[in-house]
């Protein structure tokens, strides 16, 4: 119960932050949320990272009888790059792994959405230029536009 109160409360101020906020990266998908996530979750396991949950938000709201718009969250990573994250700064596990949200808001337009790596950088007092910082921004906008692509 405390961790679904958790998720809710992490993902009401995802949802009520604007996407201008200094350490959200926001891309609009031409897709719905549904395919967004699977189209990021085929880039992720493309990729070679692993998938460790993709959680339906607006299925567990369905389950007490609310409704959420569609909003679903990827939780991924690459342990090449979070070791050496976290053996710079363990509480950066805190926030490891890599997590992706897709909403749909409320004109029904599909937001992609994700911290910067280099918030982590911050919060957790690693180093700035640190090579998986800088990868792991690469890999997020990669995976990210691979998601929201026309193709």
């Amino acid at each position: 119960m405390i961790r679904n109160t958790v998720i809710a409360a992490l993902t009401g101020a995802a949802l009520t932050l604007p996407a201008h906020a200094a350490d959200l990266i926001n891309k609009v998908s031409p897709h719905s949320v549904t395919l967004t996530m699977d189209r990021l979750a085929a880039a992720v396991e493309g990729a070679g990272a692993t998938i460790f949950a993709r959680v339906d938000h607006a299925a567990g709201a369905a389950k007490l009888d609310m409704e959420l718009r569609p909003t679903e969250l990827l939780i991924f990573g690459n342990p090449k790059l979070g070791t050496p994250a976290m053996l710079d700064g363990q509480t950066a596990g805190l926030d490891l792994p890599l997590r992706v949200l897709a909403y749909a808001d409320g004109e029904g337009v599909v937001h992609l959405t994700y911290h910067s790596p280099a918030t982590l950088a911050e919060a957790h007092g690693l180093p700035k230029d640190a090579k998986y910082i800088q990868m792991m921004t690469g890999a997020l906008d990669k995976l990210t536009s691979k998601a929201i692509a026309q193709d």
